[in-house]
């Protein structure tokens, strides 16, 4: 590429950084800020998801083909409520997640796209009219009589002709009511046992049209929904509610804000502290990062990506890995004007000579974040696919982008000193890490550090139990906000009565929240119950729920399973990989042994200090792996290369030597990435510290066993390669 092409495009990406940055932020005419055209999950805009399992002995096509129609019906009736950007999908085999962006009433909203009996129109003394299958079209429109709203029933041919004959029998007084407060010339419209609405007939109806209307004039919410569940029809199997989450919107916005700050003081560290290590080079990283954030959020505005909090942990946490590809770049720049090349070519060189690295590792990464997105759940599905969007975003800025940018300041005049490029005056390298250390000689010491670790957490996990999250138990939790610092053991014998055994603490910023957690999964009208009894001594109703959430019994086993399943396919993916990158099965074998300690390391931390075991920790352990896997494919490309340029020396010092030049690397990623991640623990919300914390353990943990670990035990699977040359004199 020429220099003058380089010139062009430095100052095209300089142009894009602060104009899109601008725009990002605060929009300029038709263009909105990135913040309105986001579309953001139900953590941060409130509403309900609901998650129900098919009762049905069906398998196969017959039970997809089922799953199907019961998708359609629920979509019809979904958006027969008027419920924007509302979301029906299938989970599993047999299982809907619906989505209610904005409702705030769990209970109406889950019985009103939820009921499977079949529709019937019936006299008021039970005699069957017919089923919903001979009504065609039901509408709301204006009721200009009563005012309000009415609803316009369409008839098929049959149903006309059996409606006229109902509503001549209705009107002309030949039935006699058989239930309680309904009219004898009433048709009532039902499902199940449930009265949907029982209009009085007030003359013959022999056209293919009739109209409901209320004296008062019905709401438009309320004629919506009797006009979607007559629209809508039968389910063809019974539904089971096994998941419910209510949340308000109070509390998204206000994480949703604090998320924002606190993302831009970690990036804002993260620019600091590359530019203290890298000098000028790291000034080019930062621009790079800047155009990185830019591409990742207009790439989810552009695939209409729906953002959760989780989501901004991952955008956060990707942010921390995006440096770990110049961070390998710019160490080899140094390495190569500390072997006295200029730093022309050095800066050539450099990016020629890591190319590997940061392709070998990112790929890692990006396979534990599909397995994420293939086998997670829907908020573990956004954390995968946010991921994924950073790391393949992070390859383009520091391959193309960061190269640009260096390459152009390494042919200038003014910025080809050695001393712009982290090295010192003698030519040696800058690093925080000044001493040589001895590894493999050391590594049966390491061996039993990890060992005694492992063994007394998951002892201590074992004899006092896993914290296990309500949604591995099945439960219920409910948020509410008191207005006022309460007295948990007061509040709990206040409930006594529900015999629930509840953990209650508080939260929020002032403490005037309580959450109450209890392993008996409960229905919308018992939380209701609980809701009121509470109500009734302190004196909140139901607008005081800021969120609730409920897990049936079923859905901790599937978790546990589905966390096995997903390492287990995550490892397998990652060992075929590296073994035909490094044409031999040792380095694959050696990576997931390291793989499988980092999982028993999370283990063990959660074991000995009884955190909070849920669905944030497997997204955070496959995220983890990932992340660890990362950091030592860097160090086995090193390993690799050190073979083939040092053939005299013995395996042992090859391997300390790479594990010496890859460590600054290593300890300069987590750094990083552990300040990206600092102030999501401080200042935001108990569901994104249940993201964030176990990444940052994860972090440490995976720096661990990639440095003092992976490469011993590689030393354990090919010393006797070294025997065997020795012996044969090659």
């Amino acid at each position: 590429m020429s220099s003058k092409l380089k010139k062009i495009l430095a100052i095209l990406i300089m142009i894009v950084v602060l104009v899109g940055w601008y725009v990002s932020i605060f929009g300029v005419g038709s263009f909105n800020s990135v913040k309105d055209l986001l579309k953001f999950g139900l953590d941060i805009n409130g509403g309900v998801y609901v998650v129900m399992e098919a009762e049905t002995d069906l398998s196969g096509d017959a039970l997809t083909e089922t799953m199907e129609q019961t998708k359609e019906i629920i979509n019809r009736r979904v958006n027969g409520l008027g419920i924007a950007e509302a979301n029906v999908s299938i989970e599993g085999d047999k299982r809907i997640r619906i989505e209610l962006p904005g409702v705030e009433n769990a209970e109406e909203a889950i019985a009103a796209v939820g009921m499977t009996a079949q529709l019937k129109f019936l006299l008021a003394d039970g005699t069957l009219v017919f089923t919903g299958e001979e009504v065609s079209d039901a509408r709301v429109d204006t009721d200009p009589e009563n005012g309000g709203r009415l609803i316009t029933l369409t008839f098929t041919d049959e149903g006309t002709r059996k409606f006229t004959e109902a509503s001549r029998k209705a009107f002309s007084g030949q039935v006699t009511s058989t239930n309680e407060g309904i009219n004898d010339r009433a048709i009532m419209i039902m499902l199940d046992q449930t009265i949907v609405t029982a209009p009085v007939v007030q003359e013959v109806i022999n056209t293919s049209r009739c109209n409901i209307t209320n004296p008062n004039g019905f709401s438009f919410e309320e004629a919506s929904t009797i006009a979607a569940l007559i629209r809508g029809g039968a389910l063809p199997v019974q539904l089971n509610e096994i998941t419910t989450s209510v949340q308000t919107a109070t509390i998204g916005a206000d994480a949703l804000q604090k998320s924002i700050i606190a993302g831009a003081i970690g990036l804002i560290l993260i620019f600091l502290i590359m530019v203290l290590m890298y000098n000028v080079l790291g000034l080019m990283a930062d621009i790079a990062l800047a155009l990185y954030v830019l591409i990742v959020v207009w790439a989810m505005v552009a695939m209409g990506a729906v953002l959760t909090l989780p989501g901004i942990a991952a955008i956060i946490l990707s942010i921390g890995m995006a440096v770990d590809a110049n961070v390998i770049i710019f160490s080899r720049i140094k390495e190569e004007i500390a072997k006295g090349k200029s730093t022309r070519v050095a800066v050539s060189e450099g990016f020629k000579q890591s190319i590997t690295s940061v392709l070998d590792a990112q790929v890692t990464t990006l396979i534990a974040a599909i397995v994420l997105y293939l086998v997670g759940s829907t908020i573990v599905k956004g954390f995968a696919i946010t991921l994924m969007i950073g790391i393949v975003v992070s390859i383009f800025t520091a391959v193309v982008v960061t190269q640009i940018l260096v390459s152009l300041l390494a042919e200038s005049g003014k910025f080809d000193d050695k001393k712009y490029y982290g090295v010192n005056a003698d030519g040696t390298p800058k690093s925080f890490i000044k001493k040589e250390f001895v590894f493999i000689k050391k590594r049966k010491l390491f061996y039993a550090i990890s060992v005694a670790f492992i063994v007394i957490g998951l002892a201590a996990g074992l004899i006092r139990g896993f914290n296990y999250g309500i949604d591995f138990t099945g439960g219920t939790m409910i948020q509410l906000d008191m207005g006022k610092t309460v007295d948990t053991e007061e509040l709990k014998e206040s409930i006594k009565s529900f015999d629930l055994n509840p953990t209650v603490v508080l939260a929020g910023d002032n403490r005037e929240q309580v959450i109450i957690r209890t392993v008996k999964a409960l229905e919308n009208d018992e939380r209701r119950e609980v809701v009121a009894q509470i109500g009734e001594k302190y004196g909140i109703t139901e607008e005081n729920i800021l969120a609730s959430e409920q897990f049936g019994p079923t859905v901790g086993d599937e978790l546990k399973g589905n966390a096995v399943r997903s390492i287990a396919i995550a490892a397998i993916c990652m060992l075929i990989y590296i073994i035909i990158r490094f044409k031999t099965w040792k380095y694959g074998v050696s990576a997931v042994v390291g793989l499988a300690h980092d999982v028993l390391v999370m283990l063990a931390v959660y074991g000995l200090f009884n955190i909070i075991i849920n669905n944030p920790f497997i997204a955070a352990i496959l995220t983890v792996v990932g992340y660890s896997i990362n950091d030592t494919i860097v160090i086995f490309d090193r390993i690799r290369e050190n073979r083939e340029l040092y053939k005299k020396n013995t395996l042992e010092q090859n391997l300390d030597l790479s594990i010496n030049q890859t460590l600054s690397r290593s300890v300069m990623t987590s750094i990083t990435t552990l300040l990206a991640m600092v102030p999501l623990v401080l200042m935001v919300s108990s569901s994104v510290r249940e993201f964030v914390i176990p990444l940052m353990i994860g972090v440490l943990v995976g720096t661990f066993s990639s440095v003092f670990l992976t490469s011993p035990i590689l030393y354990e699977f090919s010393k006797g390669e070294e025997k065997v040359s020795k012996y044969t004199g090659k």
